[in-house]
């Protein structure tokens, strides 16, 4: 299965990976690096070179001022010497010297006022740097330097600058590698193992990784492959339950009927036959019944029909109807609640199907001359409906899967009378669906108490 998916996956074009994609940005942003770095680096240098190239011509001309007020004769042969980088100003006004024709009449007019000069000028028609020092005599002292000149004495350490750049373009390309690796493998060993868990493989090993985001992913992947093998058990437990609760009333249902093909019923019994067939029809009707609520409940399209009454109205209502099964099976079944109204929007069919739904549940466990209490409160923040038994109660252990579907019934079907083991779950379903909770607590008639917690007004979305 692996090697297939890695098939697939050297098939995908390059660019299309994330190695890929890193390495191709790494490189990307290493090249624009090297070349923003290029073009600020050659500025820099090109303009300490030319500030070097001035205060070069600076010193220079500053010496041959000094040497022309001494009058001595070695200024003319350094002018002599330094060939067409400098020119004379005279107190007059003329030039004289190699760079004349760089000296333009407003360095002239700078120089005679006592005031230095640095600019830019032309020496045979190309740039070059110009610095005047003025001299005592109204004159002074003019040295040009031509840009390329300075660019030429640079040109090894520019040609060392580009070998920088290029080395720190491959090292951040390698270094590009290595992180698409370090990123790339462990997604791809995740990757893998996410692929296991799809084709329903369970208790896949997946290794510590060492960047903390990859580990996060591979913590969430552990936390998935354990909740699909929970899921899938309860699934597994839940449908094993289930053929249980069919096979039984049709095991029966086939029994009688072939009794009834074969003619070993005798007529005085066939009354007798009909009714348990008929109950067990009805087991299996209410079992299915049940299955199909579940599934409407999971359905997106559950429709909740949200309106203003009376609480007390419903359970009212609830205890008429159920009161007669409760005489019958001898227990004290009661309402309890106040004299004032409790009012509360939301489904009202759907809350008189949770209030039956307990009550159901609590017939079936509470023994003759036990009670059984329905009671409504209105709260600051909503109501409270509660239906309280003397039954034999819930254990904490018992409470913790009170309403998950079929956790009671398989492990009291063998003990005590118990229902098809979906009755708890749907009203937990159904509560939550009208933006409530439900809960189950000792009861203080020695039982168990269910107790229903709905909003006085809920408007949102009907609740998963």
């Amino acid at each position: 299965m692996r090697d297939a998916a890695a098939d697939r996956g050297r098939a995908r074009s390059w660019g299309g990976s994330l190695s890929g994609r890193i390495m191709l940005a790494t490189f990307a942003v290493g090249l624009i690096a090297v070349l923003v770095t290029a073009l600020v680096s050659l500025q820099v240098v090109q303009r300490v070179a030319e500030d070097q190239a001035r205060q070069q011509l600076k010193a220079q001309a500053t010496a041959l001022v000094a040497a022309r007020a001494s009058g001595s004769r070695v200024a003319a042969a350094r002018l002599a010497a330094l060939g067409d980088r400098f020119a004379v100003v005279s107190p007059d006004g003329s030039v004289s010297g190699g760079a004349r024709a760089s000296v333009d009449p407003s360095v002239v007019h700078e120089l005679q006022a006592g005031r230095s000069v640095s600019a830019t000028t032309t020496l045979g028609g190309t740039d070059a740097v110009l610095v005047g020092i003025p001299s005592a005599d109204g004159g002074g002292i003019v040295g040009v330097r031509k840009v390329a000149d300075i660019a030429a004495a640079n040109a090894d350490l520019v040609r060392w600058l580009v070998v920088a750049l290029v080395i720190g373009l491959a090292v951040a390309t390698v270094a590009g590698v290595l992180l698409a690796r370090l990123i790339g493998r462990p997604l791809r060993r995740l990757s893998g193992s996410a692929r296991d868990l799809a084709a329903g493989r369970r208790g896949v090993a997946i290794a510590d990784e060492s960047v903390a985001e990859i580990e996060d992913i591979a913590g969430a992947l552990r936390g998935l492959d354990s909740a699909l093998s929970v899921s899938e058990d309860r699934q597994r437990e839940f449908l094993l339950s289930v053929s249980h609760e069919i096979r039984t009333p049709l095991t029966a249902i086939r029994g009688y009927a072939e009794a009834l093909a074969d003619g070993v019923v005798a007529p005085d019994d066939v009354a007798g036959v009909g009714s348990t067939l008929t109950a067990e029809s009805e087991r299996l009707g209410r079992f299915l019944g049940d299955l199909l609520e579940l599934a409407r409940l999971e359905a997106d399209d559950f429709a909740i029909d949200r309106q203003r009454f009376d609480a007390r109205r419903t359970v009212e209502r609830a205890v008429a109807a159920w009161s007669g099964a409760a005489a019958r099976a001898g227990v004290a079944l009661r309402a309890d609640i106040p004299d004032a109204p409790v009012p509360v929007t939301t489904d009202e069919m759907r809350l008189r199907q949770v209030v039956d739904g307990l009550i159901e549940n609590a017939m079936r466990v509470t023994p003759a001359g036990a009670p059984i209490v329905v009671a409504a409160t209105g709260e600051a923040d909503g109501i409270r409906i509660a239906v309280r038994d003397g039954g034999p109660g819930l254990s904490t252990e018992d409470a913790a899967v009170a309403f998950e579907r079929g956790a009671l019934h398989a492990r009291y079907r063998d003990v005590r009378s118990v229902g098809t083991g979906l009755g708890l779950s749907i009203a937990s379903r159904l509560v939550g669906r009208l933006g409530g909770s439900i809960a189950v607590a000792p009861a203080a008639e020695g039982g168990a108490a269910f107790t229903v917690s709905l909003p006085s007004s809920y408007t949102a979305d009907a609740e998963r």
